[in-house]
């Protein structure tokens, strides 16, 4: 990685022709990036579980329910057993982690009791899992045109339904995937 090149609170958007099964049609929200390697969440993968379910499984009390009525998300194929919450910073938890001034992500069960009791973030996101790239590795998919790439408008994605966001996400970059093709050139 390069200093200009630094994709830390940008969205990720997989290219139409992107087939991985893991990525197909999804948009990332990168949390960290480094000569080390890229960590990220898919935003837009619902998984059948809801945010009551993991409470529940947690044994957490759920004294606030309303704000416990969310889809938790597939964040990536990296360590499906763990929880991170992306949220508005309005506090701060337990192991959050800012990523901007208005963006953090936190791993610690309390933001989860703060949620269940009406008391956590604004704007969240629940996921299992994360998207983790090794050194140079996202690098190299970018140059092979996997993905598009640009500053993250997190809030703008959080308030639409989960099979909007990748279209969305895009277009916050003036891209319309409809217009892409899936090959890229070469002279």
């Amino acid at each position: 990685m390069n200093s200009g090149t630094n994709l830390t609170n940008h969205f990720l958007i997989a290219m139409p022709a992107l087939q991985d099964s893991n990525f197909f049609h999804t948009v990332t929200y990168i949390c960290e990036h480094s000569d080390d390697g890229a960590m990220g969440i898919v935003l837009n993968r619902p998984s059948d579980l809801q945010l009551l379910d993991l409470l529940a499984q947690l044994e957490i009390d759920k004294s606030f329910p309303e704000s416990c009525q969310q889809p938790i998300y597939i964040g990536g194929p990296v360590q499906i057993d763990r929880g991170f919450v992306l949220h508005s910073q309005e506090k701060r938890w337990e192991s959050t982690v800012a990523i901007s001034e208005q963006i953090g992500i936190t791993t610690s069960r309390d933001i989860l009791q703060s949620i269940a009791t009406g008391e956590g973030p604004e704007k969240s996101l629940i996921a299992l899992g994360y998207a983790g790239w090794a050194a140079g590795q996202l690098e190299a998919e970018l140059k092979a045109n996997a993905w598009l790439n640009g500053p993250g408008d997190l809030y703008a994605l959080l308030d639409l339904p989960a099979e909007r966001r990748w279209d969305a996400a895009a277009r916050l970059l003036g891209v319309d995937l409809n217009l892409l093709c899936g090959d890229s050139g070469h002279a």
